[in-house]
């Protein structure tokens, strides 16, 4: 008598196998959708300092965003995050460093575990603020949930 087809067991074990494939592989994806969300704050960032320190080596001066021709992506909001800023400069164009953040994306989605409200921001800092290229301060607020979505963030402009 010729069998035909698959045992139980055999079976049983597929969906074992399948399932602990899936409780590996569904948390791995969720993480990597969301920093592929975040991937956006890096660029948006390095292309402010990079301009910011294009025009004081110009005019020895910083300026906001209008100054130095700096321009959010998706025109200050994107389906991910509220870029803010360019206004908060003491006195436009002078060689003091800013009184306030320059540069700020606020995440409008809960990403991973980075709840929505948290803050990617770059601050000229007031102590180097002569030299252009050690001038900026960027951190990450919400801990090591939102840090770890975009663990190059806190070196822009170094």
């Amino acid at each position: 008598m010729k069998k035909q087809g698959f045992t139980l067991i055999e079976l049983m074990v597929v969906v074992v196998i399948i399932g602990i494939l899936a409780a590996v592989a569904v948390p791995k994806l969720f993480g990597m959708i969301a920093k592929s969300k975040a991937s956006e704050v890096g660029p948006a960032a390095g292309t402010y300092v990079k301009l910011q320190q294009a025009y004081f080596s110009e005019s020895n001066a910083y300026g906001g965003w209008t100054l130095i021709g700096y321009t959010a992506p998706a025109g200050g909001e994107s389906n991910n995050f509220k870029f803010t800023g360019g206004a908060t400069l003491a006195v436009e164009g002078t060689t003091t460093a800013a009184v306030g953040d320059a540069w700020e994306a606020e995440n409008k989605v809960k990403l991973n575990d980075c709840d929505p409200g948290k803050n990617w921001v770059v601050a000229l800092d007031e102590i180097n603020a002569d030299d252009p290229k050690d001038a900026y301060d960027a951190t990450v607020a919400g801990g090591a949930n939102c840090t770890a979505l975009t663990p190059t963030f806190t070196n822009i402009g170094k």
